[in-house]
């Protein structure tokens, strides 16, 4: 494919750097590079992706984070803008089953694709909760659309954006203002059949006990839209994003950390300087996809905002303690399982409520060999585990094995799987990593949860306050956490700085999250 045409020109001339190359900044590079901008990708890490990165070792290869294929019409929305298709670079298998639910109690079900499979499991746990699914998805699937279609594809980051015919018409959501717990609970009593309903909050950053229920929408995306994994794993749709940035013009350096970013006081002339180790850049606009309190405190200048004390009051989404596997022979799990302790609640107030290492806890295992060959040698699976904790917990080297132990005895004694004795290799990441390696806030993995306070345009704007000519995209911004929510910052960060260079300068947010603390 060769470059864009530059059939968009409404960012000629204009040099825009991207500090980061995760989805949300590969997202940005993609537009503003087909708007006529050029744009320098800088990327700290050896490979794109941020926190989707990935391991390549022995014949494995592991993605490091996100292992979730969702919501496939984002993804091909966004190819799609640009007259190319996922297709083109990479393959996508659609899971039967979606995932396995292993609970400790000695009972395990796996979750069909199909939807009369779906209620028959459903049946089988609580009488009338078959035809009860029809009507919750049916409300799941309503809450997608009306989410979808007036909060996440159009941007709303300001207060003006809300105040349109579209968005009050949408009143009949506000039932949906209490917790997602609650109001699952209108529909199942079973507390598995609830879990189930629920634990697609933990891909938002949050709980069922402080997350809004509008996010029921999660349930129609993995039971009505499907779960899919594509070869080569996460890191394919990586590799995918940046090679499309890259035919359209983009710049992409990778090992290059951003050390400061400095904006410039002159009246004329490029407005930042973006320091990298032996090198300074000059640009008319730097969008930011690293945390933006790492922005605010390290990179800019002291005497810009820096708003501590209002990111000291943000919940974070959050944090994980990480094991990656490689291992000889096969492992008796589905591509995706879950493995819950029947009351589940202690471990989310040891994450919300009460920060400290779960005794009992719930946790995720992927093993992607299962589907895809590129993942292992013959003969061997990869295997990663991932239990969500508290961010800012202490995690040193004896912590960490302790836990480790205490994760796999649970893995052996409930879902009868120890390969302990047959590890080719491991390898672990934990809270102390993420705050090293992503300037993460307290080490969280995600970003800010999806609480009410922190839902849709509740969340930090795209344009940073007080330093003209910069923003924020990613998970911390509008619309949130998850790889597609990061596709969709990127095309709104992109419309917004299209629209201040339109204007001549930038429109200020006034959002309140937004204004200076």
């Amino acid at each position: 494919m060769s470059p864009r045409s530059r059939d968009d020109e409404r960012l000629a001339g204009a040099e825009i750097a991207v500090v980061g190359a995760g989805f949300g900044g590969l997202s940005a590079a993609a537009y503003l590079a087909d708007a006529g901008a050029d744009v320098t990708v800088f990327e700290r890490n050896e490979h794109p992706g941020g926190y989707a990165g990935r391991i390549e070792r022995d014949g494995f290869r592991i993605d490091t984070g996100p292992s979730w294929y969702l919501m496939p019409e984002v993804f091909d929305r966004f190819f799609g803008h640009f007259g190319r298709s996922t297709e083109e670079f990479y393959e996508l298998t659609e899971l039967d089953p979606l995932y396995e639910v292993v609970w400790k109690d000695g009972d395990r079900a796996t979750m069909p694709a199909d939807r009369a499979g779906q209620k028959a499991l459903f049946e089988s746990y609580e009488a009338g909760a078959g035809d009860r699914l029809d009507a919750y998805l049916d409300d799941a699937a309503e809450a997608y659309e009306l989410g979808m279609d007036r909060f996440v594809y159009p941007s709303r980051s300001r207060l003006r954006d809300m105040v349109d015919a579209d968005v009050l018409r949408s009143g009949r959501a506000l039932p949906k203002l209490r917790t997602m717990d609650d109001y699952v609970g209108d529909y199942f009593e079973h507390e598995k059949l609830r879990q189930i309903a629920e634990y697609k909050l933990v891909f938002l950053g949050g709980s069922p006990y402080n997350t809004p229920a509008i996010y029921t929408l999660m349930s129609h995306v993995d039971m009505n839209l499907g779960v899919y994994h594509p070869t080569g794993g996460i890191a394919s749709v990586v590799d995918g994003m940046a090679a499309l940035a890259t035919d359209l013009g983009a710049e992409i350096r990778t090992e290059t950390p951003v050390t400061a970013i400095e904006p410039s006081v002159a009246a004329a002339g490029p407005k930042f300087e973006v320091d990298t180790p032996g090198s300074t850049d000059r640009f008319d606009r730097v969008v930011a996809n690293a945390a933006p309190p790492h922005v605010e405190r390290d990179l800019l200048p002291a005497e810009y905002a820096r708003r501590e004390a209002y990111w000291e009051s943000r919940t974070y989404a959050p944090s994980a303690f990480l094991m990656y596997f490689g291992v000889e022979g096969e492992v008796d799990l589905d591509h995706h399982a879950l493995v819950l302790p029947t009351d589940w609640r202690p471990h989310f107030d040891s994450i919300f409520d009460d920060p400290a290492w779960p005794d009992d806890p719930a946790y995720y295992v992927h093993v992607p060999s299962k589907t895809d060959p590129e993942a292992a040698p013959e003969g061997h699976e990869a295997v990663f585990v991932l239990v969500p904790l508290a961010p800012g917990l202490d995690d040193d080297s004896e912590t960490r094995e302790r836990f480790r132990e205490l994760v796999l005895d649970d893995l052996a004694e409930h879902a009868g799987v120890d390969f302990r004795d047959r590890v080719v290799f491991e390898e672990t990441a934990c809270v102390a990593d993420f705050r090293e390696r992503f300037n993460a806030p307290r080490g969280t993995a995600l970003a800010l949860s999806h609480t009410l306070g922190q839902t849709g345009p509740l969340r930090p704007a795209h344009r940073a306050p007080g330093v003209e000519g910069l923003y924020y995209v990613g998970a911390y911004t509008n619309p949130g956490i998850g790889m597609p929510m990061c596709l969709l910052s990127g095309e709104h960060v992109a419309e917004a700085v299209i629209e201040d260079a339109a204007d001549g300068g930038v429109l200020p947010s006034v959002v309140p999250t937004s204004t200076l603390r």
